[in-house]
């Protein structure tokens, strides 16, 4: 994988359509766990490709949420991205705001995670600790299981991306969660 841009181009590009401190901490949280996934599943050497497109995948939705992966294309290459990152970026809406199918093992980890990151983010803030780092998995499959809890984060889309990767849905919310931990403190430096 060809990564196009750096990671300061990919922030730079990144604070141009996003201010807002929860979108900012979100691309943060998910250029994390994607580069912890990389390393977990055998791609270290392309983990600063999945970093980007965790920290980009989002880049439209702040200024654009009614065009969400539709107008991250046109952002994307103004900023000098490749069609490989943008095709990566765009993948994470599939099924839900764009046609474009995750093919790539890291494409189908951001579908799968994207989502269940801001519920176990939405988790959480719920603790007294405010962090992940002493969340166990049965608290946060009772809190996937209530369906008022964090009701933006879809389930399906979450289960759908468990299934995409042919990891049991367990699997899934244990290992993001393991990611989530692993990384927290790298994320919360660079959103102080």
């Amino acid at each position: 994988m060809v990564l196009s841009i750096s990671r300061n181009e990919a922030v730079e590009l990144l604070k141009k359509y996003n201010k807002d401190a929860f979108h900012l901490h979100h691309a943060y949280t998910v250029e994390a766990v994607m580069r912890y996934f990389a390393e977990k599943l055998g791609y270290g050497e392309d983990a600063d490709f999945w970093a980007t497109v965790g920290l980009l995948h989002d880049i439209d939705f702040e200024k654009y949420p009614e065009e969400h992966c539709k107008k991250a294309p046109e952002l994307l290459r103004e900023g000098g991205a490749n069609e490989e990152l943008i095709h990566a970026v765009c993948s994470h809406g599939y099924g839900i705001c764009v046609d474009v199918e995750p093919v790539h093992e890291m494409e189908k980890v951001l579908f799968a995670c994207d989502e269940l990151t801001g519920l176990i983010g939405a988790c959480a803030l719920m603790r007294p600790s405010k962090s992940c780092k002493d969340m166990e998995l049965k608290s946060l499959k009772k809190k996937y299981k209530d369906k008022k809890f964090a009701a933006g984060c879809s389930r399906d889309i979450i289960a759908k991306g468990a299934q995409l990767l042919g990891w049991t849905l367990d699997e899934l919310l244990e290992s993001t969660l393991e990611a989530m931990k692993a990384t927290e403190d790298a994320v919360a430096a660079q959103t102080e």
